[in-house]
């Protein structure tokens, strides 16, 4: 690959490239190695993993590792800092990738945290303005918290008022969009409906947002088989276990969320605290001491469980989302993706990592790879906004896909068949007509 690497000191070229795939695939494995051939460094795009601690549980790499090739956005920001934001991340991870350009370096982003990766290769968010001041950060933050304490009825009810385009594609539960969109309101007095759709009409942009920030960036997506992965993953959290993820938890709640607990102040929603494992061994974590050894190791076991189910949960979402953005929307601001599988690693070399390399070589030489970019047939496009009402049930359902999902559930389907018979009991058996008594040779009166 030493003729790549010449090809790319004279130009950067793909601009940039992405990692994709759900935890447990072998992303920053595949980063590294590509990073190690091609002069590039690598951007975490992981919410989690900006915060320092909690290095097992967050699965962040090893120092060892990040000897290999140089990371950025790791193990930098305070734990119990809980006013990071992707626009933050996103005005950061940008300036790294000018600066790599800059110095010929190929800025290779890998990570799990989707909404970060977007806002790198699309221009999807909206700046509402503000101070850069940590301070003023944090008001903005709890002005947004604050809304979201008015529940989401009142919510709904007053973003109706202002952007009644937006109140109709968000669904009135959910509180912390609908406290986004007041928030935008509020900062810059245009409705966020009418900004979004100012996005989409900038050049390069369509019906799903902003247009690509970098021309030509190669996607990479490691897939794997579900029964399989599931196997690796149940397997990944038994080494967390060996390598100490419980002490890791407890010492870090002692730290930092303990007293946060006994004030009431807890929360699981912002920062670090959302990190898969806190939620699932809550309860482990917050046992009183009174309790026998017994009770104490059940929990522990249903932490361990919980954590299983959730990680794998997480990772069929992760790969939802790359299906949902990448493959099954047709719009000319989705660039190509290179699927890569993973199920069987017993030749990873052979069947990852060189197919990734002769790729990325036939770019760089500006020819077409071998190996032809992945995508879904027969998908119709579908509005994910789209606002449906069921009165048979009584609920709001918001997208084409879960309208038509709602439409076959059992509980729609059976209040289907409950109106159906009350509709034909009511045909077959109507109320008879009562008329008054009248003796033989009487008219009734009119």
């Amino acid at each position: 690959m030493a003729a790549a690497t010449r090809v790319l000191q004279k130009a950067v070229s793909p601009s940039l490239v992405v990692v994709l795939g759900a935890t447990g695939t072998g992303k920053s494995k595949l980063a590294i190695e590509i990073g190690k051939r091609l002069n590039g460094e690598i951007i975490s795009a992981d919410s989690m993993q900006v915060y320092k601690g909690l290095d097992i549980i967050t699965n962040k790499v090893t120092e060892e590792e990040q000897a290999q090739c140089r990371h950025h956005m790791i193990n930098f920001l305070d734990p119990l800092v809980s006013g990071y934001t992707v626009v933050d991340f996103r005005n950061k991870a940008l300036s790294l990738i000018e600066d790599m350009h800059r110095r010929k370096k190929l800025p290779i982003i890998v990570g799990g945290t989707n909404y970060y990766i977007e806002s790198i290769l699309w221009n999807v968010l909206l700046v509402t303005g503000g101070s850069d001041t940590e301070s003023e950060k944090g008001v903005a933050f709890e002005s947004k918290t604050e809304l979201e304490k008015l529940g989401a009825l009142e919510l709904h009810r007053r973003l109706k008022e202002v952007d009644p385009d937006m109140a109709a594609i968000l669904h009135p539960h959910d509180a912390r969009k609908l406290a986004r969109s007041l928030q935008v309101f509020m900062d810059t007095g245009v409705p966020h409906s009418q900004l979004l759709e100012e996005q989409r009409g900038q050049d390069g942009g369509d019906c799903l947002g902003g247009p690509l920030r970098f021309k030509d960036p190669c996607i990479f997506w490691l897939h794997c088989k579900t029964n399989a992965l599931d196997e690796r993953l149940d397997k990944r959290v038994d080494q967390m276990l060996s390598l100490g993820v419980i002490e890791e938890l407890k010492d870090f709640h002692q730290r930092f969320n303990e007293r946060k607990i006994k004030e009431n102040s807890q929360d699981y929603q912002h920062g670090i605290f959302q990190s898969i494992g806190f939620k699932e061994f809550h309860d482990y974590l917050t046992a009183s001491e009174d309790i026998s050894q017994e009770e104490r190791n059940k929990l522990k076991i249903k932490g361990i469980e919980a954590l299983k189910q959730v990680t794998r949960r997480y990772a069929r979402k992760q790969n939802k989302w790359v299906r949902n953005r990448f493959l099954k929307r047709p719009a000319s601001n989705v660039p190509p993706i290179y699927g890569l599988d993973v199920t069987d690693v017993t030749n990873w070399e052979t069947t990852v990592l060189t197919p990734a390399l002769e790729i990325l070589d036939c770019l760089q030489k500006g020819v077409q790879p071998p190996a032809q970019p992945i995508r879904a047939e027969g998908e119709e496009p579908r509005n994910k906004r789209s606002h449906h009402v069921c009165d048979l049930c009584d609920k709001v359902v918001i997208g084409d896909l879960e309208w038509n999902a709602h439409q076959k559930s059992k509980n729609h389907l059976y209040q289907v068949r409950k109106r159906r018979k009350a509709e034909q009991t009511s045909d077959q058996d109507p109320k008879p007509t009562e008329h008054p008594k009248v003796s033989d040779g009487q008219v009734p009166a009119l």
